[in-house]
């Protein structure tokens, strides 16, 4: 950890590394900063006629969270989507007229209508079973003045007995495409309608570029996650409300950053285990976990105004399960900047997480933009240290060496003996030690081999996957390596 003398007030990034300098500054946000465009086919449509189901279905995935419960869906899910060899950015939005319990009613409608304003073609989605309602009239009536073209999307035609009454909403005057996506009836036709309304001069035949980086935004409730998303695309793309919970789904956002494009997964606050009540919760909390799993980087906001809990720690715990490169990142800054100095958060950090100390922290404001420029040129650093490699014999020198200095301790009359060590993998950089036997390694004398390994190896701030596997005493090195697949 750098000496406290080394921090500015401003806070800024603390690394792990002592062979680079690291600069304490408030960075403001680049204003190259632009959301990466595709074509957008938006879904729309009352509460609970399966937009989220149509979704999944169309995408082959279950992207969106689906529960009978009305109102789920609040901010905009994207996915990527082949439609006849062009690709497009579908969009699932909130149900129009729905009264939200937590008064976000407003806010939903916002995202809607920037949905709509965006989009280039728009699936109006209906309930064969429920025929024409009220709401699907005042939908029909909003979607009369939009300039891009409009299909009915018949939902819940699950027989072919119900195809007259998906007729009945040829009433609206759009074209109307009768499926079923919990059936999986009518998906060619749909693709087709949509690649027939698609503008000739909106798209193209290749899909967009890979990101050069999928950053995952996780934390508790209320820390700021869904305004940091905000902030990387310059736009308002997440709902941000001081109701905890607002964010119910993990959402993908593509945003460039200095001509290079990234993806950040906004994800639902994490929450105490028997907090959960509701199915929306455990799918929300699943769904980040996954986007844990599926990063490169995690992101793992804390709220300066507040001390670490057992979720940040069980939270912190999962990343690390994971082998995923993460940042601290204490948010708010601005909030409480002149009143408690970045050394003291430092060492609140590194007493609550004590295994995790090669984690970098940032402290930043992400309403503000201050050191949210400088943190992502971090993350992409960690990324990198991840994808490092080291050679064989260097490897084995540094073992070598953290041998003689500490040798493992004796179990009974057993003596640890370690052969021979490679890398045999990135992201995360992995390791594989050949002993007599792997049981008399213990955890304690690995955590102090890594220890030792992370201050002399290129990837120092970013967790390393061991294993040990015993040498055969008759075997050779290279036999070992041929057997298991390892280079050389």
């Amino acid at each position: 950890m750098p000496h406290p003398a080394e921090l500015s007030k401003s806070g800024g990034i603390i690394g792990n590394g002592r062979r680079r300098h690291y600069q304490f500054r408030t960075s403001q946000f680049s204003k190259e900063t632009l959301a990466m465009r595709l074509p957008q086919v938006v879904i729309v449509g009352r509460p609970n006629v399966g937009k989220s189901s149509l979704f999944n279905w169309l995408v082959q995935r279950r992207v969106a969270i689906v529960d009978p419960q009305a109102g789920i869906t609040r901010d905009r899910i994207t996915h990527l989507l082949d439609v006849g060899g062009r690709f497009v950015e579908l969009v699932d939005t909130g149900g129009l007229g729905i009264e939200d319990p937590d008064n976000l009613t407003q806010e939903i409608e916002e995202q809607i209508a920037a949905a709509i304003e965006s989009a280039d073609v728009i699936l109006f989605v209906v309930d064969v079973r429920s025929g024409i309602t009220a709401l699907d009239e005042l939908v029909a009536q909003r979607l009369r003045y939009v300039n891009v073209p409009v299909i009915c999307v018949a939902n819940k035609t699950d027989t072919p007995n119900l195809l007259p009454q998906a007729h009945e909403f040829y009433r609206f005057g759009r074209k109307v495409i009768p499926v079923s996506a919990a059936h999986s009836r009518g998906r060619d036709e749909l693709l087709q309608a949509i690649a027939e309304a698609l503008p000739p001069n909106v798209g193209g035949d290749s899909p967009p570029p890979e990101p050069v980086m999928k950053l995952a935004i996780v934390g508790r409730r209320n820390v700021g996650k869904s305004t940091f998303v905000n902030t990387l695309c310059r736009a308002e793309r997440m709902i941000v409300s001081e109701v905890p919970g607002t964010t119910r789904d993990s959402v993908d956002v593509r945003f460039e950053l200095d001509g290079k494009p990234f993806i950040a997964i906004d994800t639902a606050g994490f929450m105490r285990r028997k907090s959960i009540t509701e199915n929306v919760d455990f799918y929300g909390m699943h769904r980040a976990q996954r986007s844990i799993r599926r990063a490169d980087v995690v992101l793992l906001f804390l709220d300066a105004q507040e001390r670490v809990t057992r979720v940040d720690k069980q939270l912190a715990d999962y990343i690390t399960q994971h082998y995923k490169p993460f940042i601290f990142v204490v948010n708010k800054w601005d909030l409480v900047h002149g009143q408690i100095a970045p050394e003291k958060w430092v060492a609140h950090i590194r007493d609550s997480f004590r295994t995790m100390g090669y984690a970098p922290i940032a402290f930043i404001s992400a309403k503000t933009g201050k050191n949210v420029k400088l943190l992502l040129d971090y993350a992409q650093e960690l990324h990198r240290q991840a994808g490092k490699r080291v050679k064989t014999s260097e490897l084995n020198r540094l073992i070598a060496a953290a041998i003689e200095r500490n040798p493992p301790p004796l179990h009974g009359t057993k003596r640890p003996k370690i052969y021979y060590a490679t890398q045999v993998g990135e992201y995360p950089p992995t390791l594989v030690l050949f002993c007599n036997d792997p049981t008399l390694i213990d955890a304690t004398y690995q955590r102090y081999l890594l220890g030792t390994l992370r201050e002399q190896l290129p990837y120092r701030e970013v967790p390393i996957k061991l294993y040990l596997r015993k040498r055969e005493r008759y075997d050779r090195t290279d036999q070992i390596e041929s057997r298991l697949g390892l280079p050389k």
